[in-house]
């Protein structure tokens, strides 16, 4: 489904644009991704919306079969937020410890408290943190938006099953600058 409106109070989610993930392959290139993520953030700043910059500090404690992901270790700096996305004193930032922003975290009562109903969803992974947030908002009762060219995957086959199936079940979607021209025009949907 296309985008239609947003809501009065709308909060902006970035997933996971943090320096450990930085450099893996992904579909389409980072610096595209972190582009149009700065298209959001900056509508969303100029706006006074809330914006939350989400990073990844662990895995679940839970047993799969696939056993524990290698290649991930979480050493010094590998939080750290991509420098581009221009972290501001007033961007609510939350450490997440699995694959979606609100399991167990203050996610969800922290916007709340600033009256938000809906939320944009972007960033890495498409499949991944980005689905699971989405999933998570979407159960929560927040109406859910996802920016499609602000996000990426490692595999075109997980992407397009996410893109294609499961998306249109939770929100809406469109892409960073339709989104941030919305933004710009709330005002005439509330």
């Amino acid at each position: 489904m296309a985008l239609t409106a947003l809501d009065a109070v709308t909060a902006l989610i970035v997933i996971d644009l943090q320096k450990g993930i930085a450099g893996h392959a992904f579909l389409r290139p980072l610096a595209e991704v972190v582009e149009r993520t700065g298209v959001l953030l900056r509508a969303f700043r100029a706006a006074g919306l809330p914006v939350v910059l989400v990073n990844v500090a662990a895995r679940p404690p839970g047993r799969t079969e696939q056993g524990p992901r290698g290649g991930i270790s979480f050493e010094e700096g590998w939080t750290d937020l991509l420098p581009e996305l221009e972290r501001r004193a007033e961007d609510m930032v939350v450490t997440k410890g699995s694959w979606g922003a609100f399991a167990r975290t203050d996610l969800e009562e922290r916007l709340r408290e600033r009256g938000v109903t809906q939320v944009v969803v972007a960033g890495i992974v498409t499949s991944g943190g980005v689905e699971a947030t989405a999933r998570q908002a979407y159960e929560l009762g927040f109406h859910v938006t996802l920016a499609l060219d602000a996000m990426t995957d490692i595999g075109e086959e997980a992407e397009s099953y996410s893109v294609r199936n499961v998306f249109p079940r939770l929100g809406e979607t469109g892409l960073a600058r339709e989104i941030a021209a919305r933004v710009g025009n709330r005002s005439v949907e509330r």
